[in-house]
């Protein structure tokens, strides 16, 4: 049996997941009839505060975009547009979603590559921040700028040079060309946007001053290029150090069903993570300068973009399913939930999503601590590969049918970004908890469905 990751959590959650509080969830899952997730918007406006901030004590004029990706609810993008933050979309429906929830198209950034014309024209006629990808788009841009009788608002994206071999973004031939090409009426070259893979804050601060330095270079040229976008990559921590650090020690394939075996795993300890993350990007001095990355920014008047998903969504949703069958093998025990595990993906690292879920027995008499009992978790379809969960948790009591399994911190990527209807099995709903009475146990929490679809 592995051990223990236990899952970062907070106080309202920790009130749902224990009596009396735990009835809702219950009664949830019965009235729903499967798996759903549950969002906490509160924490979404606190984590969106934090990133402000960090700009604000850093004194760096800073603006924070959600990135929808990361989340199809509307709830999120609704509070984005109340809070006044921007949203970043890469496709005509999440452009189309974050304008009907109240976000401004001067908010918005748009970034992917190649993007099609019709989202190329709705984010010129709205005002939309365009990240170009390539010589080609950007030409696109400019012919529907020049169609439409618009200035379109360009920020160009630059190929990282850590990374010369990715497919996104253009060297330093083609963005000579590019800046050329923008000296036109039919576009505002606001500034350039590079995208890192991985965490690394030093590689970001360091592109960051290059792009700095890049700005000075077009201003030279006659072009606004007043900002930089950084993208998103601000780790969250899910878990304790030590937990982390003995579960990459110490874990071996026999911990896992079926001897399963991963090559990459999420980081899911990070000592500094999200808002914290971009306040040491700030402070850190880049390569070859003498100032900081704050510092050199003020000095430049450039406005820093961040583009974070699953930063702003620290813990800012659960998902619950219900356990539908318990059978032993092996001295340990397989559960079978009610949904799919395309409704739980930690889809672009080769693994599962290894934070511990917590147990909700139902109203039955033989709960009782004596565990530890080793448990994987497998879904409702007929693939062997359908699981949740393959590593054997160590559950505190045996589960049972009718019990409740909470996975914490899933709102970023997990919740939606694999989902499918297979075998017809309807894709989990996802209800808004947004009441403050979390810690009063005479008053329940409100909830509603979100209303995206």
């Amino acid at each position: 049996m592995t051990t223990a990751l236990t899952s970062h959590t907070t106080e309202e959650v920790r009130a749902l997941l224990t009596p009396p509080g735990s009835a809702l969830l219950h009664e949830l899952g019965h009235g729903l009839g499967g798996p759903y997730h549950v969002l906490f918007p509160q924490r979404f406006d606190a984590n969106a505060a934090a990133f402000r901030q960090a700009f604000t004590e850093a004194g760096v004029d800073g603006r924070v975009y959600y990135a929808k990706k990361a989340n199809k609810a509307a709830v999120y993008v609704e509070r984005a547009a109340v809070a006044g933050l921007g949203v970043d979309v890469a496709s005509h429906g999440e452009l189309r979603e974050a304008l009907a929830a109240g976000v401004r198209g001067t908010d918005l950034v748009v970034t992917g590559p190649a993007k099609d014309d019709q989202l190329l024209r709705v984010a010129v006629l709205h005002g939309a921040l365009v990240a170009v990808d390539a010589l080609d788009e950007l030409d696109r841009v400019l012919a529907l700028a020049a169609e439409l009788g618009r200035a379109a608002q360009v920020l160009l994206r630059r190929l990282p040079s850590g990374q010369p071999h990715s497919r996104f973004g253009l060297d330093d031939g083609e963005m000579e060309t590019a800046l050329r090409r923008c000296r036109t009426e039919h576009v505002d070259m606001a500034g350039f946007s590079f995208h890192l893979s991985g965490y690394d804050i030093r590689e970001r601060a360091d592109l960051a001053a290059e792009s700095v330095r890049l700005c000075t270079h077009a201003r030279t040229l006659g072009l606004r290029a007043d900002r930089v976008s950084v993208g998103g990559g601000f780790a969250v921590d899910y878990v304790d150090e030590e937990d982390w650090r003995r579960f990459n020690r110490s874990t071996r394939p026999e911990h896992f069903h079926q001897h399963k075996t991963f090559s990459d795993y999420y980081p899911y300890h990070s000592p500094v993570a999200g808002a914290d993350a971009l306040a040491a990007m700030l402070a850190l001095t880049p390569a070859g300068e003498e100032s900081s990355l704050a510092g050199l920014v003020r000095a430049a008047g450039v406005t820093l973009l961040v583009e974070p998903g699953r930063a702003l969504l620290d813990q800012a949703g659960c998902t619950v399913f219900r356990v539908q069958g318990v059978k032993e093998r092996d001295g340990y025990d397989i559960l079978t939930v009610d949904g799919s595990s395309l409704s739980l993906s930690e889809q672009w690292f080769d693994s599962e999503f290894l934070p511990d879920p917590v147990l909700v027995p139902s109203a039955r008499a033989d709960v009782a601590d004596a565990g530890p009992y080793p448990a994987c978790v497998g879904a409702a379809t007929c693939l062997e590969s359908d699981m949740l969960t393959w590593r054997k948790l160590p559950f505190p009591v045996r589960p049972a049918t009718g019990d409740l399994i909470v996975y914490l911190n899933t709102a970023g990527y997990q919740m939606d970004s694999n989902e499918s209807p297979f075998h017809e099995l309807p894709l989990p709903p996802k209800v808004v908890i947004e009441s403050s009475a979390y810690h009063s146990p005479s008053v329940r929490p409100r909830w509603r469905l979100d209303r995206h679809p």
